[in-house]
């Protein structure tokens, strides 16, 4: 590591601790030529790797923003989908992937979606599950109808379809 101020190439870890809920590291460092001391921060790289083939490092914003889309005219406010974008980013970390594409990107953000808003997430699933008719649209609904019955369901009782 680079000093920021006298562009010595070495520098000596002072003291190590976790930020960013456990996602970062934060590094006080000292630089042994000039003495003055500096902060870096840490993370692990999580690149999004797109259909052109292109790589651009993951954003919590790209995420939000597509999702805000979907959810244009519904009633979900904007630390709904602060929340849902830190999800979906925890959620690609925890497959240990460097590397994830934009398709995967947005099969994660389906889950998290349709507890959120169930319109917001058949237009979103329209795209990235590719559907082409409206019998895609139905069996979509038809899912989440049988769902929605089962969680409406008391606890022993048989479900009926």
């Amino acid at each position: 590591m680079y000093c920021p101020f006298c562009r010595h190439s070495d520098s000596r870890v002072i003291d190590s601790r976790v930020a960013d809920d456990g996602t970062a590291i934060r590094r006080r460092r000292a630089c042994p030529e000039c003495g003055r001391r500096f902060t870096t921060v840490e993370t692990a790289a999580l690149a999004v790797v797109k259909r052109s083939g292109a790589s651009e490092p993951f954003s919590r914003a790209k995420v939000a923003d597509g999702v805000r889309k979907a959810c244009q005219g519904r009633p979900v406010d904007e630390d709904a989908l602060a929340r849902l974008a830190q999800r979906v980013e925890d959620d690609l970390r925890a497959t240990g992937a460097s590397e994830i594409s934009t398709q995967d990107v947005g099969l994660a953000v389906l889950e998290p979606l349709r507890e959120l808003d169930e319109v917001a997430f058949l237009r979103f699933a329209s795209v990235y599950r590719g559907f082409e008719s409206l019998d895609d649209f139905e069996a979509e609904i038809a899912l989440l109808k049988a769902e929605q019955d089962l969680r409406r369901a008391p606890e022993g009782a048989p479900s009926t379809p």
